[in-house]
């Protein structure tokens, strides 16, 4: 996408939300070239364009206006391809429901803390603490602790991401990071593509935002349909992607290197910022670390987010953004919000990257989780029915289940409540709600004998849900 093209969507976009109205004049060309930076040569480019779209009209020695017949022209554009999200209720619902420590976990976003080095991150955060001084709030202020940012900086520079101190910004964990990055790169009423099965803090960063989102195809076995989000960038004014190119949540998929190359590129062509969400950047099986797409941008149209949460300590809450020349415009919007993420937290993570072994505790923790992924499809393919699909994922800590219909996930998820087991429903992943034959199980924890007592459990729950049977208050077939 050209300069001018681009500039054309930004004007298009700003008509819909009727920021200008039927009539009224936009800014001239000298005042357009003066705030977007653009050349006069390619502001007259992008008003001429818009002229022949029937969206504005020229007067002589007036100006452009928009055309008086305006709403009919936005009418006829297509219609979103999805209806608002509207994911919260329903998150918060579960999320509630599903806190109680008497609970089988296997719905839970973190892995089993016993799995973290607790007592070296303690010790770290008691030894950067005592160095703190009266000053230390506010030379911690965004960006961050610098030796922090530098370090973080000299793990992507060993994947060949050429980035320094000054291009991150710390935040209070991957989320926050992920929602500054998506405020920054869109206003109220734009177009977000995601994954058809995707994390759910994108639903509810779209839904805060009023995003209006466009669902792209993903499947585990095939990974993002780039040929998919390539059409809908044509059809619709994208302005931002929250896109996972590693380990992707829930489907477990990552992509290939010439795939997420490809992926940048046509992002380029359209001028379209890609948020990409790669907290679980350290949890992959392969041999080797999977670079993140980030490593492809020339533009810093790449807002990389990570996070410590998924692989350090979930409570200690620090993540970052990658954001380059946009690191400043970051942090305004964090000065809105959190401004900033806790300061003894930085500076003891910090001590413990350099002090405590970091990198042989990832080690260890792949290779465990790694064994009890397996475990935990053992246990599906022991207890559940023949018909259940499983993913086989290429890191993290999730498993994505498919049933055959009848199936209810949502039902099912109340029976296992019942039984004292907390699953993740399939609906929470999905835009329209309506991924009704699928659940999310948490494999991070032992499976001990009690863990496969509840797997046995959830099995024969699935059997009965296929069966058409009741097995307590609710029905798990679909409707």
């Amino acid at each position: 996408m050209t300069k001018y093209q681009s500039l054309a969507n930004d004007l298009r976009q700003q008509i819909r939300q009727q920021i200008w109205r039927s009539g009224e004049k936009v800014p001239s060309v000298r005042a357009s070239s003066h705030q977007t930076g653009y050349g006069t040569a390619t502001v007259l480019q992008a008003y001429q364009l818009l002229e022949s779209e029937g969206w504005l009209v020229a007067k002589p020695q007036s100006g452009y206006f928009v055309a008086p017949n305006i709403q009919a022209l936005i009418t006829s554009l297509p219609e979103p391809p999805q209806a608002p999200v509207n994911i919260n209720d329903l998150l918060f619902d579960v999320f509630q429901r599903t806190k109680d420590s008497d609970l089988m976990p296997f719905s839970s976003a973190f892995p089993d803390s016993s799995l973290f080095p607790q007592q070296e991150l303690v010790r770290s955060l008691s030894s950067a603490s005592r160095k703190m001084n009266n000053r230390s709030a506010l030379t911690h202020l965004p960006p961050g602790n610098h030796d922090l940012r530098r370090i973080i900086a000299q793990r992507y520079v060993q994947q060949g991401l050429q980035v320094g101190p000054d291009d991150i910004v710390i935040t209070s964990g991957g989320l926050d990071a992920l929602n500054l990055s998506l405020q920054f790169a869109t206003q109220p009423g734009d177009y977000v593509a995601v994954e058809s099965t995707t994390f759910y803090g994108a639903l509810q960063a779209i839904e805060r935002l009023k995003l209006i989102p466009v669902e792209i195809k993903a499947s585990a076995d095939d990974g993002l349909d780039l040929n998919d989000l390539a059409e809908k960038l044509s059809t619709y004014p994208i302005k931002a992607c929250w896109l996972m190119t590693n380990v992707q949540h829930p489907l477990g998929y990552t992509l290939s290197q010439e795939r997420k190359q490809t992926l940048v590129s046509i992002l380029r062509q359209h001028n379209v910022f890609l948020v990409e969400d790669d907290v679980y950047a350290e949890l992959y099986f392969s041999a080797d670390k999977p670079v993140p797409a980030k490593v492809y941008d020339q533009q810093d149209r790449v807002l990389l987010c990570g996070s410590f949460s998924k692989c350090l300590s979930p409570g200690f809450r620090i993540g970052w953004v990658v954001a380059g020349k946009h690191s400043e415009a970051i942090q305004k919007q964090q000065f809105l919000s959190t401004i900033s993420s806790s300061v003894p937290v930085q500076l003891g993570i910090s001590h413990y990257l350099l002090h405590g072994g970091y990198d042989n505790h990832l080690r260890k923790l792949r290779s465990t989780l790694q064994d009890r992924k397996s475990a935990m499809i053992n246990a599906i393919r022991r207890y559940f029915p023949n018909s259940t699909a499983v993913t086989d994922p290429a890191g993290g800590y999730f498993l994505w289940l498919t049933f055959p219909a009848p199936f209810n996930s949502h039902a099912f998820y109340e029976q296992a409540l019942e039984k004292r087991i907390a699953v993740a429903p399939g609906t929470l992943f999905n835009i329209r709600q309506d991924a009704v034959r699928h659940i999310r199980l948490n494999y991070s924890c032992e499976m001990d004998e009690e863990n496969l007592a509840a797997m046995a459990t959830l099995g024969q729950l699935a059997k009965a849900c296929l069966d058409g049977k009741s097995t307590g208050r609710k029905h798990c077939s679909a409707k």
